[in-house]
Formats: C-alpha cells, sequence, structure tokens
C-alpha cells in the first residue's frame, strides 16, 4: 500500500510541512512532491542558495509559496530552534508535517580510531539538533488536526556494522527517539513513523560507496509514494512504524 501509494490531486492543500535538509536529495524531492500535493513547503537546510534553487523549483510548478529558514543544525541551539517555532507560531499559526530527513554521515572509520570531534558533529546534527527542533515544534504539530512526523534512519540504525561509527549509533538514537515520541503521543493526532530509505541515488551515498555505480540505486523520485503516503490523511492511524524504502 505504502510503496505504490498514489496521493489524490491536492491531497496536501492547506497543510504546512516542513523538510528539513531541503536542499538536495531525498529532502529536495519531497519538498517538490509536498509542494505539488499543495502543500507548503518550510524549506530547512544549510546552504541558502540550495534552498533558494528549490524555492524557484516549487514557485515555477505553481504551488503555494514555500519560505526558507537557513540554519546550520551543527550549530543549534534551543534559543534557535524555539524562535524557528515562534516563526511557525505567527506565520502559520500550526505545523501538519514534519519530515527529519537533513543528516551528516562522518567518516567510515573503527570506533579505536574515531575522531572524536567529527562523532560530536554527527551526533549534533542527526540527534541533538532533531531532538531540539522536535522538541519546540511539538506543540505546534498539536495544534494541527492530524500532524505528521517522519524520522529518517538507515539500514545501520538497527543492526550495528563495522566501520559506521557515529552515523551508525545516531540512526540507533534516531529510532529511539522516535519510538518513545510515538508512544508519548499515541492517543493525540501526531503520528509519527520513522523511514529507512535504503540504497538511494544520493550524495551522502556516493560519499560512503565512492565505487558503487549509482546508476544501479533507485532515485529519491522512486521513494515519493512512501514519503507522500506518510504525510497523507491516508496515514492517519499509523504510529510508531517502521518503513523500508
Amino acid at each position: 500500500m505504502s510503496h505504490d501509494f498514489k496521493p489524490q490531486a491536492n491531497s496536501l492543500s492547506n497543510k504546512i510541512i516542513m523538510v528539513t535538509g531541503a536542499g538536495d536529495g531525498i529532502g529536495r524531492e519531497a519538498a517538490l512532491q509536498y509542494a505539488k500535493l499543495g502543500a507548503t513547503v518550510i524549506l530547512l537546510g544549510r546552504t541558502t542558495e540550495k534552498l533558494e534553487n528549490v524555492y524557484d523549483e516549487i514557485e515555477a510548478l505553481g504551488a503555494p509559496q514555500p519560505a526558507i529558514i537557513p540554519v546550520n543544525l551543527l550549530h543549534m541551539s534551543p534559543e534557535q530552534a524555539q524562535q524557528i517555532a515562534e516563526t511557525i507560531e505567527t506565520e502559520f499559526g500550526r505545523l501538519d508535517g514534519l519530515l527529519h530527513n537533513a543528516s551528516q554521515l562522518g567518516d567510515l572509520s573503527p570506533i579505536e580510531t574515531y575522531d572524536i570531534e567529527t562523532w560530536q558533529n554527527v551526533m549534533q546534527v542527526n540527534v541533538n539538533a532533531t531532538f531540539l527542533l522536535t522538541r519546540f515544534l511539538i506543540p505546534m504539530l498539536r495544534v494541527a488536526p492530524a500532524a505528521s512526523v517522519i524520522f529518517t534512519s538507515s539500514g545501520v540504525g538497527n543492526k550495528g556494522r563495522a566501520y559506521w561509527g557515529a552515523y551508525s549509533v545516531s540512526k540507533f538514537a534516531t529510532e529511539g527517539l522516535a519510538e518513545v515520541l510515538a508512544d508519548e503521543l499515541e492517543n493525540t493526532s501526531v503520528r509519527v513513523n520513522i523511514i529507512n530509505p535504503g540504497a538511494t541515488r544520493t550524495n551522502m551515498r556516493a560519499k560512503a560507496y565512492p565505487a558503487e555505480n549509482a546508476n544501479n540505486l533507485k532515485t529519491p523520485e522512486a521513494l515519493m509514494p512512501l514519503y507522500s503516503y506518510l504525510m497523507d490523511d491516508a496515514s492517519q492511524s499509523v504510529t510508531g512504524q517502521r518503513f523500508n524504502g
């Protein structure tokens, strides 16, 4: 159902959806897809130029005007996260969807020699910043009639693998955060689910597997039925689930 889901035209109209890491890869594709389905998309990411390019693509579709929040999650403070939530409250009054897509890969290296600063940076982006954004945005999600939060995991996020270091551990933590949150919000209008996209043609994948032929991998676009399904009201009763792309 979820992998071959065909959304109705304008099925996300009147929804406000934030996508982190919206500048390229899966985040960019999801932002475009949500916009095509009528959502007002809030593009959050590190590189303003990339966000502006996605903004222009959405405008060219004739979709609702998106918003841009340039922020480096590596340096995100609680005050910044709170400010983002307050801005959304002022501008939109609620948040119907939150896709946590931004991630940092770090190094592929043994724990024994893992660079300590890199470890802390990966944890900051993939876990701490995700927690901060979620924590401050929950009140805005609760206001929405049927809100969806999607966390992005990995195959190494529930089965550790040698040399995947901080990335693997951060994705275990991501799954833990998602499961705790899903349980806490079980009887509310907010649902929480996890997507493991699997091997996808992205820059991060190319960095992890430089010798791999990217043409043999699925494109971010191929994942969009699943990403659309979990934002659509069709998945309103689905929570605490893990989906493999």
